[in-house]
C-alpha cells in the first residue's frame, strides 16, 4: 500500500509502510548509511505527519517483512492479542500517542495491552513523540522479573557488575566484583564477557562466579555471556548456570548471523530452566539488543535499524527474560553518530521495549570515536532513571578494559539512585545493609580493611 503527505504543494510519496516509517525516523546515521533515511528535513515531517494518520490495523494487515519469510513476523503475528487489541483497534498512531500521554492509560492497563501492541504499533508511534513524551510513557510501566531477587519495581534501580578482563584473570575479575560490591553494584546480575569462547574457560568463570554467589549468601545471579550453544553444552556438563545469555537482532537473518533461530533459543530457555536455580522466581534468559545490528549484518530488509531493534525485543518477550538491555553506543557513530543521536535511540529502545513487556536496561556507553563524551552519558543516565529503567551497566571507571569502550562506572548508578532517591532490588539492599556497605539511607559506608569481601581477593 503506498502513503502520501502533501507540505506547501509538495506531495511526499512513500511506496509502502516499512518505506513511510524510515522516512519518520528521527535522523540517525545507521538509516542514512543504509540508504532508508529521509532526504530532507521536511521530507521526515511530512513521513510524520502521514505516519501519525495510520490506522493501528494497518500493522496487522502489511508487515514489513512479510510472514512467509520471516519467523520473526511469525512470532509477533502468532502471538499477537487481539482480545485485548480491541481496546485500541479504532486508533490511528496519533491516537495512540496522545492515548498513551493521557491519565487513562495507566500502569495496569498498559500491562494488559503487552502483547496487543506490536513492535511496529510501537516503533510507529515512538518516532511521533518527543524525548519527554517518551519518558513519560514509559515511566508507567513496571516490568518486574524475579530469579534470586526482584528487578524492575517501581522506586528500584539496579545495576549490571560487569567485572571483564583482557585475559579472564580469575584474580583480576574477583577484584573488579569486590569493588562493585562494595559500592552497591551487582544486582542485576554479575555478568562477565569472557576473552573467549572456549567452553572450558567459560565453565571455570561460572564455578567462580558460583563459588563467591553462594559463600556470601549474595542475593543476585550470574552470567558469562558466551553463545547460547556454549551455555547448552555446559549445563549437559552440570555447569552452575543462572542465566543464559544471547545477542538477539530482530530479523530471521540478523538471528542467522548469530548463529541462532527461536528453536535454539527455546532450547536454552528448557535447559536453564530445568535447573531449578531460582530463588525468587523463574525468569533465566538474559538478552541483549541494539540499534544498528541488522545493518551490520546486511540483514535489515529495507527496515529501518530502529524498527528492527523493536522487533527483537518480540524475541526477547517470547522467553520471558529476567533482564534485557540494549548496547546502544556500542555500534559505534556509523549507527549512531555523536550525543544526540545515542541519547534518542536510548529512549527509543527504553519506551519500546517497556510498552511491550520487556524487562529493559541499559547500557550508557559510547565508543572512543563517536561524537559523544562523558557529559553525554550523565545526561543520559539521569533521564533513564526518570524513565524508570530497571538497571544499567557498571564497569570499574566507566572504562571497559576488555571491550574497549566507555560504560557507566559503579559510581554512576550510586549517583543516579542518589538523585532519584531509588533503591536497589530490596533483597540485595538488605544484604547491603547486612554486610555494612550501605546505610538504611543507602548511603554507602567507609569499608574496613578488615572487610569479608576484602578478604576474599587479597
Amino acid at each position: 500500500m503506498a502513503y502520501k503527505y502533501t507540505v506547501k504543494n509538495h506531495t511526499y510519496h512513500f511506496n509502502d509502510l516499512k518505506t513511510l516509517m524510515a522516512k519518520a525516523t528521527p535522523l540517525r546515521s545507521g538509516d542514512a548509511l543504509a540508504g532508508v533515511a529521509a532526504d530532507t528535513y521536511e521530507e521526515r515531517v511530512a513521513a510524520q505527519m502521514c505516519l501519525a494518520d495510520v490506522s493501528l490495523t494497518t500493522f496487522l494487515n502489511e508487515a514489513v517483512i512479510p510472514y512467509e519469510a520471516d519467523e520473526i513476523t511469525r512470532l509477533i503475528i502468532d502471538t499477537h492479542d487481539r482480545s485485548a487489541f480491541n481496546t485500541i483497534a479504532s486508533f490511528t498512531v496519533g491516537a495512540l500517542r496522545d492515548w498513551l500521554l493521557s491519565d487513562a492509560a495507566d500502569t495496569r492497563l498498559l500491562q494488559q495491552l503487552q502483547y496487543a501492541f506490536t513492535p511496529e504499533m510501537i516503533a510507529a508511534v515512538s518516532k511521533i513523540m518527543r524525548n519527554q513524551d517518551l519518558i513519560l510513557a514509559a515511566q508507567k510501566c513496571e516490568v518486574v522479573t524475579r530469579f534470586r531477587n526482584t528487578i524492575g519495581l517501581r522506586g528500584r534501580f539496579s545495576a549490571r557488575l560487569q567485572p571483564n578482563h583482557p585475559t579472564d584473570d580469575a584474580k583480576g575479575i574477583a577484584a573488579s566484583i569486590i569493588d562493585g560490591l562494595l559500592y552497591a553494584s551487582g544486582d542485576a546480575v554479575i555478568g562477565i564477557n569472557p576473552a573467549t569462547d572456549s567452553p572450558a574457560h567459560v565453565h571455570r568463570l561460572l564455578h567462580m562466579l558460583d563459588e563467591l554467589i553462594n559463600r556470601f549468601s549474595i542475593p543476585t545471579q550470574s552470567c558469562v555471556l558466551c553463545h547460547i550453544t556454549t551455555t547448552i553444552e555446559l549445563i549437559a556438563q552440570g555447569a552452575p548456570v543462572d542465566l543464559a545469555f544471547q545477542s538477539v537482532g530482530g530479523t530471521e537473518k540478523t538471528n542467522s548471523s548469530f548463529g541462532i533461530n527461536l528453536s535454539l533459543l527455546q532450547e536454552a530457555y528448557d535447559a536453564t530452566l530445568s535447573l531449578h536455580r531460582g530463588v525468587t522466581g523463574n525468569n533465566v534468559m538474559y538478552f541483549e539488543t541494539g540499534q544498528g545490528s541488522s545493518l551490520s549484518a546486511n540483514a535489515h530488509e529495507g527496515v529501518d535499524q530502529q524498527t528492527c531493534e523493536a522487533r527483537s525485543y518480540a524475541v526477547a518477550r517470547h522467553f520471558k527474560p529476567h533482564i534485557v538491555n540494549s548496547v546502544v553506543g556500542f555500534i559505534g557513530p556509523e549507527y549512531l553518530y555523536d550525543g544526540k543521536q545515542i541519547m534518542r535511540a536510548a529512549l527509543e529502545d527504553h519506551f519500546c521495549a517497556k510498552m511491550l513487556g520487556v524487562p529493559m536496561g541499559m547500557d550508557v556507553c559510547y565508543t572512543n570515536h563517536a561524537e559523544a563524551d562523558q557529559d553525554d552519558m550523565d545526561n543520559l543516565l539521569l533521564l533513564l532513571g526518570v524513565a524508570g529503567c530497571n538497571f544499567i551497566i557498571g564497569v570499574p571507571g566507566a572504562d571497559d578494559i576488555m571491550l574497549n569502550y566507555q560504560s557507566a562506572s559503579f559510581h554512576d548508578a550510586l549517583y543516579v539512585r542518589k538523585a532519584l532517591q531509588l533503591k536497589p532490588a530490596p533483597e540485595f539492599e538488605r544484604w547491603l545493609m547486612q554486610h555494612e556497605i550501605i546505610d538504611a539511607e543507602g548511603n554507602p559506608l567507609p569499608v574496613k580493611h578488615t572487610h569479608k569481601l576484602l578478604q576474599h581477593v587479597f
